[in-house]
């Protein structure tokens, strides 16, 4: 799903905080792909929404239940993209460290709130920690569930065990976000199909 509740979501007023986080996530280390060069691999042709979406305490308590990694940031940076009117996914950029330096990620999340994209931007660690792109490539297609893990679906990386868990963790808290801030609708309860009378029967069973 690509929309959000009002109660949450804001327009990307607040262009200079954007901005600011973004310069600070690319500072230092090797840079593969700006935000922008990031964005239109994702999704070429369409268009793109920036929305700043508060997470109250709340929504970071529920995101931690759901991620199993903390949520210190209270604020995310939603880029829904469109294509004639249909929603395509949505991006997050998630900041990390992983030993001491830090890791850029994108993680684009499709309208089935499974994984569609996961793209490395920045590397401040040394570069022999950094997984091929296949491994990346492994986590498409994935949903928040206990299968994203090491343990379980998503192999590890000999010699690079810290960005494994690192880059494992951050895209389950990315869907976390998108969980949190896209509930899924409430399922109707089925309704109870009433037996149709026999013919010259009527309904309180006498003939």
């Amino acid at each position: 799903m690509c929309s959000r509740p009002t109660a949450l979501r804001f327009m990307a007023t607040a262009i200079c905080l954007a901005a600011a986080l973004a310069g600070s996530a690319l500072a230092g280390g090797k840079t593969f792909l700006t935000k922008e060069e990031a964005l239109a691999l994702a999704f070429e042709g369409c268009k793109i929404e920036r929305t700043v979406e508060v997470l109250d305490l709340d929504a970071r308590k529920r995101i931690e239940k759901l991620s199993g990694s903390a949520q210190e940031r209270g604020i995310a940076y939603a880029y829904t993209a469109s294509k004639e009117g249909k929603c395509v996914g949505t991006a997050y950029f998630d900041v990390h460290r992983v030993r001491t330096m830090r890791q850029v990620l994108m993680v684009v999340v499709d309208p089935a709130g499974k994984v569609r994209r996961v793209e490395l931007l920045a590397f401040a660690e040394p570069a022999q920690f950094i997984p091929n792109s296949r491994w990346y490539g492994q986590f498409v297609g994935k949903a928040l569930d206990e299968t994203l893990s090491l343990k379980r679906d998503i192999k590890g990386v000999t010699g690079a065990t810290l960005t494994a868990r690192a880059t494992t963790q951050a895209v389950r808290r990315v869907l976390a976000i998108h969980a949190v801030l896209n509930p899924a609708p409430p399922k109707k309860a089925p309704t109870k199909k009433q037996p149709r009378p026999l013919p010259g029967v009527r309904p309180d069973g006498t003939p």
